[in-house]
């Protein structure tokens, strides 16, 4: 499995913006379909973003089209999470997550794809 390490969270105000990093190591980067999910208190585990092992394609939730934009550096070995316009809806624990065993242009949705994950990192938004 890939080790992988999430920073950037925080509070911010609503309006505001944050970007999430997330670092991974062990195995080749290039290798994972990389993902961001969010779990807010009392709610289940969604995906927000997913970027295809090349980079060239990528997927959103519908609420946060527009204003979230995932991102890869597979020579960095790190994938981001530009988060614009943050509402209160925002709020969760952010989780990176990486997918093994996929075709270059895959963007899995299903959570079960997934056998890597970061420890989570919090984004409050405040209205």
């Amino acid at each position: 499995q890939v080790q992988l390490v999430e920073s950037g969270g925080g509070l911010v105000q609503a309006g505001g913006s944050l970007r999430l990093s997330c670092a991974a190591s062990g195995r080749t980067f290039s290798d994972y379909a990389m993902g961001w999910f969010r779990q807010a208190p009392g709610k289940e585990r969604e995906l927000v973003a997913v970027i295809s092992r090349s980079g060239t394609r990528t997927g959103y939730l519908d609420s946060v089209k527009g204003r979230f934009t995932i991102s890869r550096d597979n020579a960095k070995t790190t994938v981001n999470l530009q988060m614009n316009s943050l509402q209160s809806e925002d709020t969760a624990v952010y989780y990176c997550a990486g997918g093994l065993g996929l075709s270059t242009t895959a963007t899995p949705v299903d959570r079960r794809r997934y056998d890597s994950w970061g420890q989570g990192t919090q984004v409050t938004v405040s209205s």
